[in-house]
């Protein structure tokens, strides 16, 4: 006969068993939510207004670049890490991945400066028909920041439409196909990264995005019935200045913010 002693342990034991099995179960289910921080920035100015979604202030963009480069994030290049997820390779642990949309001049008069700093690589995405405007890259901007090596540029479009809304074939190839034509022809090499505008695409603009030749598109917030490896439709998370708080920035460089987001969209 077992002594009640042994009894107890034995009770102790099974449940401990089941304790770790869906311990390991939570784990499991925890890192299966994991998605690569692609960070969408657009506008950097030294002042900014908290409900302005589109503009991080110059001392927030410090911070948040000193906060990576502190506690080891690893800096990927878009194309890099798109090489990783579509070879099924394992990421660097805390990777992150720095983007910036439709080429505000301040991109390369306060943010470039601290990427430099920081030696980190970002992907700005252009569009073709605002360029050389007062407020947004000229040329001879946009060729110092690729010299450096660290700046990488993708097409944000000629017009910046949403192209789901484009009936014309020939139309939707000008826009995908002619955009990186063009700024191949000025950037003096192959252009591989695209931003579709608004975050907005469907199956037909996808595929005239991998027809044009591009490696990597990206997105923002496509919905949790979108993979999370389609390097064709990379999702993105939008920086604003509300992160200028680094708590709210580590969870969404935490690799799970995307999990939590699309909860709180369902």
């Amino acid at each position: 006969m077992f002594s009640p002693l042994k009894i107890k342990r034995k009770k102790i034991a099974a449940v401990s068993g089941v304790i770790l099995i869906i311990l390991f179960l939570v784990i499991g289910f925890i890192r299966q939510q994991y998605v690569l921080p692609i960070l969408m920035y657009h506008s950097v100015r030294p002042f900014v207004a908290l409900e302005n979604r589109l503009v991080v202030s110059v001392n927030t963009f410090e911070r948040q670049m000193n906060f990576l480069k502190k506690h080891n994030y690893n800096v990927l290049s878009l194309e890099d890490a798109a090489a990783l997820i579509k070879d099924r390779k394992k990421l660097p642990p805390k990777s992150i991945v720095l983007t910036f949309d439709d080429g505000y001049k301040d991109n390369y008069t306060y943010a470039f400066p601290i990427l430099e700093k920081y030696n980190f690589a970002a992907t700005i995405f252009l569009i073709v028909s605002e360029l050389d405007r007062p407020d947004r890259l000229s040329w001879k901007e946009i060729n110092q920041m690729q010299d450096s090596g660290l700046i990488s540029f993708g097409s944000h479009t000629i017009n910046h439409v949403f192209l789901e809304y484009i009936n014309s074939d020939e139309e939707l190839k000008r826009e995908i196909a002619g955009s990186k034509r063009m700024l191949e022809e000025k950037l003096k090499k192959p252009l591989n990264s695209f931003s579709y505008p608004m975050g907005r695409f469907n199956a037909k603009v996808r595929q005239f995005v991998i027809d044009a030749g591009y490696k990597v598109a990206v997105v923002t917030n496509p919905g949790k019935g979108y993979p999370n490896n389609d390097v064709f439709i990379l999702k993105r998370l939008r920086i604003s200045e509300n992160a200028n708080n680094l708590f709210i920035f580590w969870i969404k460089t935490s690799g799970y913010y995307n999990f939590i987001r699309e909860q709180r969209h369902k």
